[in-house]
């Protein structure tokens, strides 16, 4: 957890949160309770989550609200699980690396232009 504010300004001292470990890709790590995976991840120097479906190149945090699905890991056995809005629990299995399942079925539009279309197409009149 090296990469943690401990002290900060506006919100305070972090002493007094509980330490919890979890596992991350089979290596053992420890968050503060109240992290989201994101965030205890970063705190321990990870940026890697996952790899891009098409081309295998890594993906990391991108927009840490739960927007943008970059941050898609397998918690146990529920893949697509996103790490910026899921809180860290003690002894919590969490893998990545894996190309992870598209965030949404084929048949959804990818655009709002796509949306658009799909209605002025289903208004046949």
């Amino acid at each position: 957890m090296k990469n943690r504010i401990i002290d900060h300004p506006v919100l305070g001292k972090l002493s007094e949160k509980k330490v919890i470990t979890f596992t991350y890709d089979g290596e053992e790590y420890q968050g503060l309770e109240g992290d989201t995976i994101a965030s205890a991840l970063l705190a321990n120097d990870i940026r890697k989550l996952r790899v891009h479906e098409a081309s295998s190149r890594p993906r990391g945090i991108y927009c840490n609200i739960g927007h943008c699905f970059e941050c898609r890991v397998t918690v146990g056995t529920q893949e697509g699980i996103r790490a910026c809005l899921t809180p860290i629990k003690n002894n919590m299995s969490i893998e990545s690396g894996k190309a992870q399942p598209q965030p949404f079925e084929d048949k959804q539009p990818r655009t709002y232009a796509d949306f658009i279309e799909d209605q002025v197409g289903d208004l046949d009149v």
